[in-house]
């Protein structure tokens, strides 16, 4: 019997083989399906063919398979420290999200590099979520503090590579140097002049802060050299002056000083010369009482 029809079914959907009197063969050029084998038991389409001969008889044959791949490359993102941060820990918790709709992300193509070098698998932890897989780290030894970059890539189970992700941010973990030299204490002028000098190499420029018995004096112009200076007005007694320099992570260094106006002389009370008279080349004993509040 002459054979009537080969057809063969895909994902589905059906399509007619055509005699080819050269080849004798059957043949197709048909489209291959939108979405990845990935998700189908193990990895791949069944092809399922059928001939039919002119009297009806039939005969299927499901023995083929094709593998289809997704050319949509996934993606990766960090998502902290997000980029031109800064941070002030030196073991700051990295996280990064890896996405891919298709195949899926391979989770033993992920790579994580922390200053161009690879953290091992065995550091980092993954988990799974819907469309991908989200990781977070945690540096084992303390970071210098300076300028950090991260960078973060993944492939699909496709063979696609995403394109790296990366962020540069910086550590901060040390707070600004500050030193007092002015005033001294007791002084009898209300007017003074406080002045120090202050210095930051990873997160300049600094603010210089200065409250007088906690009201805050304004603005502080720092010099080239973080030299810097306010005039203050004391109040008779105690005054509480407090410095505060803060870098630009938000690190401060402190310093208090106590100031005591004092602008009561003293009071002299009884005096006395005794002997007197004296005579010449004798000794003279003297006795004055003197207070000062």
């Amino acid at each position: 019997m002459a054979i009537k029809s080969v057809k063969v079914t895909l994902n589905g959907q059906s399509y007619d083989l055509t005699y080819n009197s050269t080849s004798k063969k059957y043949e197709a050029t048909i489209t291959a399906p939108g979405t990845t084998s990935w998700g189908q038991n193990n990895h791949v389409y069944p092809l399922t063919f059928t001939a039919t001969d002119v009297a009806g008889n039939t005969k299927s044959d499901a023995s083929k398979t094709i593998r289809v791949k997704e050319t949509v490359k996934p993606t990766a993102a960090i998502t902290a420290p997000t980029n031109g941060s800064t941070v002030i820990t030196n073991k700051p918790t990295i996280t990064a999200q890896f996405r891919d709709a298709g195949s899926g992300v391979l989770k033993s193509s992920i790579v994580l590099k922390v200053d161009n070098t690879a953290v091992a698998a065995a550091d980092y932890t993954l988990t799974d979520v819907s469309g991908g897989v989200d990781l977070s780290y945690t540096p084992k030894t303390a970071l210098m503090d300076g300028s950090h970059t991260i960078t973060a890539s993944c492939s699909d189970n496709d063979g696609n590579t995403s394109a790296a992700a990366s962020v540069t941010y910086k550590q901060d973990t040390t707070p600004p140097e500050l030193t007092v030299s002015q005033p001294t204490t007791p002084t009898n002028k209300a007017a003074c002049t406080i002045t120090g000098k202050t210095s930051d190499t990873t997160s300049s420029p600094v603010t210089v802060k200065v409250t007088l018995n906690g009201t805050d004096q304004g603005a502080i112009t720092i010099d080239a050299s973080g030299n810097f200076s306010k005039a203050l007005t004391l109040k008779e007694g105690s005054n509480a002056i407090v410095v505060r320099s803060t870098d630009a992570a938000g690190k401060y260094s402190e310093v208090t000083r106590t100031v005591v106006l004092d602008t009561v002389a003293p009071v002299f009370g009884t005096i006395t010369v005794t002997p007197d008279p004296v005579n010449t080349g004798g000794s003279i004993t003297i006795t004055v009482e003197v207070t000062d509040a």
